[in-house]
C-alpha cells in the first residue's frame, strides 16, 4: 500500500480516507457552501448520518460534510449569541425572583403582620440585582465557553456565585444598615439561583437541539496515531450533543511511531473522517478544514506536544490534550505540578459522607412528594392493569442493589403472568444476544395496557416506593438481576457501589436501544462521577427522554 502526502492532505491507495477536495487544492469543504451541503454532489439529498464500523449507519452522528463552515468566526458568533441568551436568562431570573420575594414578603400571599414599608429600596434592588448578578457570574467565569453546554461545572459555578453573592449582600446590608428585610433576601436569592439554573437547563436543551442539527459545533481536528486517534473520534461521534464535529485527522509522526500503528490497521478508515495531513503539516490541515479546536491523543510524546503547542500560539485555535483516563470527569481531576511537570491528581469517587446523606434525603423527599401528588394516577394505572388481564397489578422481582444486597423491586405488571415461562422459547429472538439482557421489540408477552405503560415509562412508577424505602435512588445504574450479576466481569461489579436508580445515564441515552457494553460504560461513568448537580441534569433530561419515547419497548 503506497502513501502520498501533498498539499497538507494524505491519500492512501485502497483506503476510504480520500479527502474531498475542490480544484485539487486540498480543501475538504468549499468555504461558501451552505451548512449541510459541503462536499455533496449537486442535487444530492442532505445526509444526517455517517458510516460507522461494519458499514452501519449510526443515528445522531454528524458527518463532516453536514457541519456548517466558517471556522473561528462562525464559532465566535454562535458562542456570543449563546452567552447573550444565558445573560438574558440570568437577568430575567433575578427580576422574577425579586418580584416573587417582594410579593411573598409583603403581599397578600403571606401575612407577616408587618406595617406598610417603603417600596423604594426594593424597587432599587429589583433594578440593580440583575446587573450585579450578571457581573458576579461573569467574574466567576460562569459564562466561559469551556464550561457551557456539557457537564456539571456550569451549574456548580452558578451555585458558587449565588452563595458568595448572597453572603456579600448580607454583609453589605448589615454594614450599611439598609432597610431590606432579611426574609426578602432569603427568598429572593435562592429563587434567583433556582431560576438561573432552570434557564441554563433550557438554554442547554436548545443548544443540544441545534447541535443535533449540525449547528453550533466546534470543528475539531484530531491529532494522533492509530487506535488512540480512533478512540477520540468514536467518543466524539458517540454523543452529538457534546459539540464536537471531527472534520479531520492529523497523523502523529513523532519518533517511535511505526507503520503498523496506522489507522488502516485499526479499523479507523470505517469512521468516515478523512486524514488531512501529519503533525508536520498541522497548520495546513487547520486551514483546509476550518478547524477551531485541536484535540491531541494521549500517546503523543512530550517534545512533539510542546512543539505543536508553540506552533499553534496566536492561531485562535483551542488546544485540548486527552488523558488516558476515560469517563472520569472534571471535579475529580486537578493539576498538581511536581518538579515542573504537570501531573493529573485523581480524587476517589465520593460514595460516602455528607453528599451521600444529602442524596438520600433528596431521594426520599422527592419520591414521597411524587407519590402523594400522583396517588390517584398510581391507583388508576394499577386498576387498569388488574382489570384488563389476569394477575396482580404489581410485578415483583428480586434485583441486586448497593453492595450486592438483594431487594424486591416493584413495577406495574406489563406482561402476561406466564411471561417468564415463555422466555425460553423466545431466546432466539433476543435482540441483545451480545450481552446479558433480554430485549426484543413487539414482545408477544406484553399486554395491551403494558404496551401503553412501557411506551410512556409508567410501569416504572412503583419503583418510587423502592426509593422511599431506601433500596433504590432516583438516579443510578440500572438495577440488575441476580443472574446477570453472577455473570459480571470484575470491572462491571463497580456498578454495585451505589444504589440502582429509577433513571440514569442509560435511561437518557437510548435505554433498550443501547448495546450491553455501552450500558455498562454509562453506568460506570455515573459511579465514577456522580454528584447532586449531575442527578439534577439527568432527572431533567429524563423528562424529555420519556416524551421522545426513545428505546421504550
Amino acid at each position: 500500500m503506497t502513501e502520498t502526502v501533498s498539499g497538507g492532505t494524505r491519500a492512501t491507495a485502497g483506503s476510504n480516507f480520500v479527502p474531498r477536495t475542490r480544484g485539487g487544492q486540498g480543501m475538504p469543504f468549499p468555504p461558501d457552501a451552505p451548512a449541510g451541503t459541503a462536499g455533496r454532489p449537486a442535487g444530492a439529498p442532505p445526509s444526517r448520518t455517517a458510516t460507522g464500523p461494519g458499514g452501519r449507519h449510526s443515528a445522531g452522528r454528524v458527518s463532516p460534510a453536514a457541519v456548517e463552515t466558517g471556522g473561528y468566526r462562525a464559532q465566535v458568533t454562535w458562542e456570543r449569541r449563546y452567552v447573550r441568551l444565558l445573560v438574558l436568562f440570568d437577568a430575567a431570573a433575578c427580576v422574577v425572583a425579586a418580584g416573587l420575594a417582594y410579593f411573598v414578603r409583603f403581599g397578600d400571599l403571606v401575612d407577616f403582620g408587618t406595617q406598610p414599608v417603603s417600596s423604594k429600596p426594593y424597587i432599587l434592588m429589583t433594578v440593580l440585582l440583575p446587573l450585579a448578578w450578571v457581573l458576579a457570574m461573569s467574574l466567576n467565569r460562569a459564562y466561559e465557553s469551556r464550561f457551557l453546554g456539557g457537564g456539571s461545572e456550569e451549574f456548580r459555578r452558578v451555585v458558587n456565585t449565588a452563595a458568595r453573592f448572597t453572603a456579600a449582600v448580607a454583609i453589605a446590608s448589615y454594614a450599611t444598615k439598609a432597610e431590606i428585610a432579611r426574609s426578602y433576601v432569603l427568598i429572593a436569592f435562592p429563587a434567583a439561583t433556582l431560576f438561573s439554573m432552570v434557564g441554563r437547563v433550557v438554554g442547554r436543551g436548545l443548544l443540544h437541539r441545534m447541535r443535533r442539527a449540525g449547528r453550533c459545533l466546534h470543528r475539531v481536528l484530531v491529532v494522533g496515531a492509530g487506535e488512540s486517534a480512533a478512540t477520540l473520534v468514536r467518543l466524539a461521534q458517540r454523543d452529538p450533543t457534546s459539540g464536537w464535529a471531527v472534520v479531520g485527522v492529523v497523523l502523529d509522526r513523532s519518533p517511535g511511531r511505526h507503520s503498523h500503528d496506522s489507522p488502516e490497521r485499526s479499523g479507523f478508515d470505517l469512521l468516515g473522517v478523512p486524514i488531512v495531513g501529519t503533525s508536520e503539516t498541522l497548520h495546513t490541515a487547520i486551514r483546509a478544514t476550518y478547524a477551531t479546536t485541536v484535540a491531541i491523543s494521549p500517546q503523543m510524546d512530550g517534545e512533539t506536544l510542546r512543539r505543536v503547542l508553540w506552533t499553534l500560539e496566536g492561531s485562535d485555535v483551542d488546544v485540548l490534550v486527552s488523558s488516558a483516563l476515560t469517563d472520569v470527569t472534571g471535579p475529580r481531576i486537578s493539576i498538581r505540578p511536581v518538579a515542573g511537570l504537570p501531573l493529573l491528581h485523581i480524587e476517589e469517587p465520593e460514595l460516602t459522607g455528607t453528599r451521600r446523606v444529602m442524596k438520600m434525603v433528596f431521594d426520599r423527599c422527592v419520591a414521597g412528594t411524587i407519590i402523594l401528588l400522583f396517588s390517584p394516577l398510581l391507583l388508576g394505572l394499577g386498576l387498569a392493569v388488574r382489570l384488563t388481564s389476569r394477575g396482580p397489578a404489581l410485578f415483583k422481582q428480586i434485583r441486586v442493589g448497593r453492595g450486592g444486597e438483594h431487594f424486591t423491586m416493584y413495577k406495574f405488571r406489563s406482561m402476561y403472568v406466564d411471561a417468564e415461562a415463555r422466555k425460553a422459547e423466545l431466546e432466539s429472538r433476543n435482540e441483545r444476544a451480545e450481552g446479558l439482557l433480554f430485549k426484543m421489540r413487539d414482545d408477544p408477552r406484553i399486554t395491551k395496557v403494558g404496551k401503553f405503560l412501557r411506551k410512556w415509562s409508567l410501569d416504572e412508577l412503583p419503583q418510587l416506593f423502592n426509593v422511599l424505602g431506601g433500596t433504590m435512588s432516583l438516579v443510578g445504574p440500572r438495577p440488575p438481576l441476580p443472574s446477570e450479576v453472577a455473570r459480571y466481569e470484575d470491572d462491571v461489579h463497580r456498578r454495585l457501589m451505589v444504589k440502582p436508580g429509577l433513571t440514569g445515564l442509560w435511561q437518557i441515552s437510548g435505554r433498550s436501544d443501547l448495546e450491553w457494553d455501552e450500558s455498562v460504560r454509562l453506568d460506570l461513568r455515573y459511579v465514577e462521577n456522580w454528584s447532586l448537580a449531575m442527578d439534577f441534569v439527568i432527572l431533567w433530561r429524563t423528562v424529555f427522554a420519556v416524551l421522545r419515547r426513545e428505546g421504550a419497548y
